[in-house]
């Protein structure tokens, strides 16, 4: 399995998470987000921001969907933020679905807390 971005091929795995992260840029997410059917409003780009800011800068962090949770009702200002307000933006499950889309390798935690 592969994406094409720009004429480019870009190789991921069988699940299709990128083979190599540091193909991973904007244009990779919207394609990735793409074939997964998502569309990549600010609130999406935040989550991502978020993902690759945890794993690449606190040693390979991946959050789970509760710390998620914690951290976006601070970052959107908005107590009212729980799961699903992130699985709106990442139906098939926000620290999974959002990871794939950032260029992240796949977690391999069970649910979400």
């Amino acid at each position: 399995m592969a994406y094409v971005v720009n004429g480019s091929t870009i190789e991921c795995d069988d699940h299709g998470y990128l083979v190599n992260q540091d193909d991973w840029n904007r244009e990779v997410a919207e394609a990735i987000a793409q074939e997964d059917g998502v569309t990549l409003n600010q609130r999406a780009w935040d989550i991502i921001e978020y993902l690759r800011d945890e794993y690449f800068n606190n040693n390979g962090n991946q959050p789970n969907e509760r710390n998620m949770v914690k951290h976006f009702k601070e970052f959107w200002n908005d107590a009212s933020v729980d799961a699903k307000a992130l699985y709106e933006s990442f139906p098939r499950g926000p620290a999974k679905q959002a990871s794939k889309i950032a260029g992240l390798p796949e977690t391999k935690r069970k649910g979400g807390y």
